[in-house]
Parts: C-alpha cells; sequence; structure tokens
C-alpha cells in the first residue's frame, strides 16, 4: 500500500503479513524442512488422515480435541514446518483481518478507551488462529471511499466494524461483495446479520433506577449520537425507569465526547437548575458534565449525582470517582473474532448476534 493513502491503516499485532518476504537462507531452511516433513509423514506419524493434518495447520475448530493435539505432538516432533505463503494462496486468504473505525483519530487513542480495549479484545481471539489485525481509520468521504476500494479489493479476509452512523452505506457494500463482515454496535436503521453488542437499553435502566433508589427525583440524561443505536438504546433505558417512576425526562444531546458533555450540562443547568441527578451515556461526557457541575458551585453528589457509562479508565480516575454502567470491552473484541473465525470457516450461514450483559459500578459521584 502506498504511502499517501488518507485513510490511516495500522497493524494491531507485530505478526508479519503475509507478502512479507524471508530471508533467502530462512527460504532454503523452510524448504529442506518441508522435504524432511510432509503433511502425509506428520498424518502417517499422528495416526489420522491427512485431511485432520491440513485442518488442523489451517485452524479449523472441526478437530476434535484428541486429534488435534495428535497432530500438534507430530509436527513438534518431525520438526514440520508448513509453508505460509503457499498455504495461503491454496485457501485463498491473506491471514488478515481490518478493524475499521468511524471517528477521528484523536478519540480512538486518546478520548475514548473504548477502541483500545475493543483491539485488545479482538486481537487476542484472532491470535490463536495466526490471525493479524490491521486497525483502519477513515474519516472523510475521500478517505471512505479509498478504504472501501482497498477492502473490496481482498487484502483482507474479513471486516469488524464499529461505531458507523446512520444510513453509511459500508456494510451493505462489503456484505453485497462477499467479503465477511461483523459489526460491534450498529448504526440506526441497519440490522445486520453478524454482530455483537451490549444490552444498552438494560445498561441505562440499571443506572437510572439506582439514582431513582438513591432518592433523585429530578433526573436529567446527556444522550449520545441518536443515528447511532447504542446513543438511542441508552436514551429508551433512561426514558423508560423515568416512566415507570412517574418522573418527567430532561435530555440534551451529546455525541460521547467530554466536550459535548460540557457544552450539554451548560444547558441543563440553565434550563433545569433544579436538577438533582444526571445520567451521561459515556464516562467522557460524565467527567465534562462533573467540570461544568464544579465549576458551578454544585457538589457532588449532595446537590447533583452522576452517572455514566463504560467504566473506561477515566471513570475511576474522576474527581469524585464516577459511578458507571461497566462494559466488558475487552469480551466484546473477543466475540468480533469468534464470529468472524466463524464466517470465514462458514460454519453457518444464518448469522448470530452476541449480546453482552452490562453491569453497575457503584463510586462517590453518585
Amino acid at each position: 500500500m502506498r504511502t499517501d493513502e488518507r485513510f490511516n491503516l495500522r497493524a494491531a499485532t507485530g505478526a508479519a503479513g503475509p507478502e512479507e518476504e524471508a530471508p533467502e537462507q530462512g527460504e532454503e531452511e523452510e524448504q529442506l524442512q518441508e522435504r524432511r516433513a510432509t503433511l502425509d509423514s506428520v498424518a502417517a506419524h499422528a495416526g489420522v488422515g491427512r485431511g485432520t493434518v491440513s485442518r488442523v495447520i489451517n485452524g479449523s475448530a472441526r478437530v476434535s480435541q484428541a486429534s488435534r493435539e495428535a497432530v500438534l505432538r507430530a509436527v513438534r516432533e518431525l520438526g514440520y514446518v508448513p509453508n505460509s505463503a503457499a498455504r495461503a494462496l491454496v485457501r485463498q486468504r491473506n491471514d488478515t483481518v481490518a478493524l475499521v473505525v468511524a471517528v477521528d483519530e484523536e478519540r480512538v487513542f486518546w478520548e475514548e478507551p473504548y477502541f483500545s480495549a475493543i483491539v485488545r479484545g479482538a486481537t487476542a481471539g484472532l491470535a490463536a488462529r495466526g490471525l493479524q489485525l490491521l486497525l483502519a481509520i477513515a474519516q472523510s468521504q475521500q478517505d471512505r471511499n479509498r478504504l472501501t476500494d482497498f477492502l473490496k479489493a481482498r487484502h483482507v479476509d474479513g471486516v469488524l466494524l464499529s461505531s458507523l452512523r446512520g444510513s453509511d452505506p459500508l456494510p451493505g457494500e462489503l456484505e453485497r461483495s462477499g467479503i465477511p463482515t461483523v459489526l460491534v454496535g450498529r448504526p440506526v436503521g441497519y440490522v445486520p446479520n453478524w454482530s455483537v453488542d451490549v444490552d444498552n437499553v438494560d445498561g441505562a435502566r440499571l443506572a437510572v433506577r439506582h439514582l431513582v433508589e438513591r432518592g433523585r427525583r429530578s433526573i436529567a440524561t446527556i444522550t449520545g449520537p441518536l443515528d447511532l443505536q447504542a446513543g438511542v438504546d441508552r436514551r429508551t433505558g433512561y426514558r423508560r425507569v423515568l416512566q415507570e417512576s412517574s418522573l418527567h425526562p430532561i435530555e440534551e444531546q451529546g455525541d460521547f465526547t467530554r466536550a459535548s458533555g460540557v457544552a450539554a450540562m451548560h444547558k441543563l443547568l440553565v434550563n433545569h437548575p433544579e436538577l438533582d441527578a444526571v445520567f451521561a451515556a459515556s464516562d467522557s461526557m460524565a467527567t465534562g458534565a462533573l467540570q461544568v457541575l464544579r465549576q458551578s458551585g454544585r457538589r457532588i453528589p449532595d446537590d447533583v449525582a452522576v452517572v455514566g457509562f463504560d467504566d473506561s479508565p477515566v471513570a475511576a480516575d474522576a474527581d469524585p470517582p464516577l459511578t458507571t454502567v461497566r462494559q466488558p470491552f475487552e469480551a466484546m473484541g473477543q466475540e468480533l473474532a469468534r464470529l468472524l473465525m466463524a464466517r470465514l470457516d462458514n460454519e453457518t450461514a444464518a448469522g448470530e448476534k452476541s449480546t453482552l450483559r452490562s453491569s453497575l459500578v457503584v463510586r462517590q459521584s453518585s
């Protein structure tokens, strides 16, 4: 790939890519090793069929544990080293998966730890199969077009998608091109067959019910972006608890960033100075709200209680430490890897939606 490509593509692991050439001496050693030990000799040594050896080496899950152990033991004892380049050619695989994030780079690496945790989980899940994860960040439409062309040219075996908004055409384009795709979260209006998410409605209900049980009666929310299903679902959970408690909703919209939390909190204090609690749909927005409340002279939680969503590192470091809804980010990343590998193995054509549970972490802000 040329260095002037405007979308940002990064390797999330240190594994060598499929096109990386080994030193000449290493190639000779590999050829010698393969002449000494072949798939047939490994199969004979392990007491299994040649197809079983091939499935184990290629990472297929459709092998019994006993057969897998026998093959791996034979590989070690015979010193068999598969030719990865030839294997990729035969399998028509690149052993590379892209994680596409549709937000700016600063949010990915600095403001929202959500992304780094997803990357860690996905990388760990893919590494078990020898797959490398590439992180792709595209912001402008021109960036997006170039990235789409790159993905559709089959430089990767599959794609993980995160933070897509509204009517983003990318998931549909990739599916129509036959590229296995799994979403974490989803844009409003698009229902993927393969996705991973947390139960955002239930998470918001946990947060707001906690505030009601603490005696709060004027509970505002700073919503996430409403072209993301997560933003809609967290607002839905907030509204349901208020309806059940015969309380009136007080809402300002944010976009999950700290700056939007600051702006929304200013508006809330102007329009609803009587409020005694705030549920912010992300920790970043909640920390922005905490800043404004302190500057206004409100005591936290005595005057105003605050609850966030994510349980990112900023929550524990906030002043005061932030009560929040914990998302199992790394488990979500691992689920992304599992579902994508299932797609690559053609284990099921029906699709699978994995929804993980959230939990409430109570700290001093409420």
